[in-house]
């Protein structure tokens, strides 16, 4: 289990660190019955539950689904500090599994009441946002040092294969077993990841008060908190020989202030999402009212918008011009694509829609994630990335609600013409704010070039210049989600946003 066999390529990371693999296999399960849980659900309120008003139960049971991670965030901080990361990932996933077993044990005996389902789904949520970011941050305890940035990416591109895995089960799961049959799948997945993590040794988890391998933060673990692989990439980011140790960190706000390009962009696509995150509230509604039909299309439009949103990462970064302009674009094809089921009521033109929806949404991602590494200064990016998670996962149960009470009150084909008309101008404020060059650092290259570092203030080949947005970049954060936003997810999750 060298460094150099891990270079040579003969085996995967999961296999190259037993340790890993197990874990791996943890985040598989638990992330999975999470998305299976929350599709799921949404689609037995919508089909069988919520009789009368099934657009507000769905929007509330997103809601209240994505409430605690963005609420719970310093708390979540303070926990992975100040406790072993196995520890922290076991117990969450053990108590997942306990309150889904006395949830299923529950719908099995008697009819489960909507507000036990509602409770479930909070808890759930809370323990789900205490161990993903708990396991990006344990990689350095799981690998080989020079194994860290492959892991990390390895563990982020679960994320969104495991969301739509469970994107794809909850609906069918729910139609042929119903709300017993998700509930008894994701305690046993829980459970069996917790038996996992419990059993699993990390091996190179650093003595209390000591400096964990490739960390690069002192025993708190504060540092560690960061997602998206911000520890491992500390380690590789050393003050320069001879200089004094870093100013201490701006406040948010004065972060904010001295980026006013870059505030405007998140203004932008935080009134984006309240648009786009909503198709996880139209899709159920649309299927059951519009297309009658039943789970296996729900199945289908969240594959589609899932692979969608995984080829749109993967191909982004090689889209030319401005990431003012490209993001432009893709908000007014993402508005298209949301017009489509507006105007024709067919089920392979959504799936289309939905393809197209994610792949804007991937691409956006990418191309923004990356501007946003070059242009942000060092010290000030993990205020800089929470403060981004914060702002567009906030979005997504304002939106959930919003979109939920309108479902009740218009019909699914009119809220997919609302939701690409939102977009329009969220889209030209966009291309305005490029088109006055507001920017020095948004050039027209390619990512990766080192005319883009230098325009940034940086020198090529320093850490995070000219490079685009991969797995091991702090600011390469998923829910979840999905995700429908620039996580998203994501990832997932959406992961911006809505996973």
């Amino acid at each position: 289990m060298s460094a150099a066999k891990g270079h040579g390529g003969r085996l995967p990371v999961v296999l190259r660190n037993p340790a890993f693999g197990a874990v791996w296999i943890a985040q598989v399960l638990t992330q999975g019955s999470a998305r299976m849980f929350q599709v799921g659900i949404v689609w037995w309120l919508v089909q069988y539950a919520a009789e009368s008003e099934p657009g507000l139960a769905s929007g509330a049971f997103l809601a209240v689904s994505t409430l605690p991670a963005v609420a719970l965030a310093p708390v979540v901080a303070a926990v992975i500090a100040r406790n072993p990361y196995r520890s922290v990932m076991a117990a969450s996933a053990a108590a997942a599994g306990l309150v889904a077993a006395c949830t299923a044990a529950w719908a099995f005996t008697t009819p489960l009441p909507t507000g036990v389902a509602y409770g479930a789904a909070l808890l759930l949520a809370g323990c789900q946002a205490l161990f993903d970011p708990c396991l990006t941050t344990s990689v350095p305890e799981l690998v080989d040092d020079a194994d860290i940035e492959a892991a990390t990416g390895f563990e982020l591109s679960t994320q969104s294969l495991a969301g739509l895995a469970g994107g794809l089960l909850g609906p069918l799961v729910a139609d042929a077993w119903g709300l017993p049959g998700i509930v008894a799948g994701c305690a046993g997945a829980y459970l069996l990841a917790a038996g996992l993590i419990g059993v699993t040794r990390f091996p190179r988890t650093a003595p209390a008060g000591t400096t964990p391998a490739g960390t690069g933060v002192d025993g708190t673990g504060v540092e560690g908190t960061r997602s998206g692989g911000t520890a491992a990439r500390s380690a590789e980011e050393p003050p320069p020989g001879g200089e004094p140790s870093a100013a201490p960190r701006r406040t948010l706000r004065q972060i904010l202030a001295g980026l006013p390009f870059i505030r405007r962009v998140l203004l932008s696509f935080a009134a984006a999402n309240v648009f786009t995150t909503a198709v996880f509230v139209v899709m159920p509604l649309y299927t059951a009212s519009v297309l009658r039909a039943d789970g296996s299309t729900v199945a289908l439009l969240e594959a589609s918008l899932g692979i969608g949103t995984l080829a749109g990462s993967f191909t982004g970064a090689r889209l030319p011009g401005r990431p003012t302009t490209v993001g432009a674009v893709c908000l007014g094809l993402m508005a298209a694509s949301f017009a489509l089921p507006g105007m024709l009521a067919d089920r392979t033109a959504y799936a289309v829609a939905m393809a197209v929806a994610g792949w804007c949404v991937g691409a956006v991602g990418v191309r923004f994630v990356a501007l946003f590494q070059r242009l942000v200064p060092p010290a000030d990016k993990p205020g800089f990335f929470a403060v981004m998670q914060s702002l567009l996962g906030a979005t997504f149960p304002l939106a959930s609600l919003l979109f939920g009470v309108l479902g009740d009150q218009i019909s699914p084909q009119t809220l997919c013409l609302v939701q690409a008309t939102g977009l329009v101008p969220v889209a030209l404020v966009l291309w305005w704010t490029g088109a006055g060059g507001k920017a020095a650092g948004e050039l027209t290259v390619p990512p990766g070039s080192g005319a883009t570092a230098a325009a940034a203030g940086q020198r090529p080949g320093d850490p995070g210049a000219g490079e685009p947005a991969s797995a091991h970049d702090p600011g390469h954060v998923l829910p979840d989600a999905t995700a429908a936003t620039a996580t998203a997810a994501a990832a997932a999750t959406a992961e911006g946003g809505a996973r």
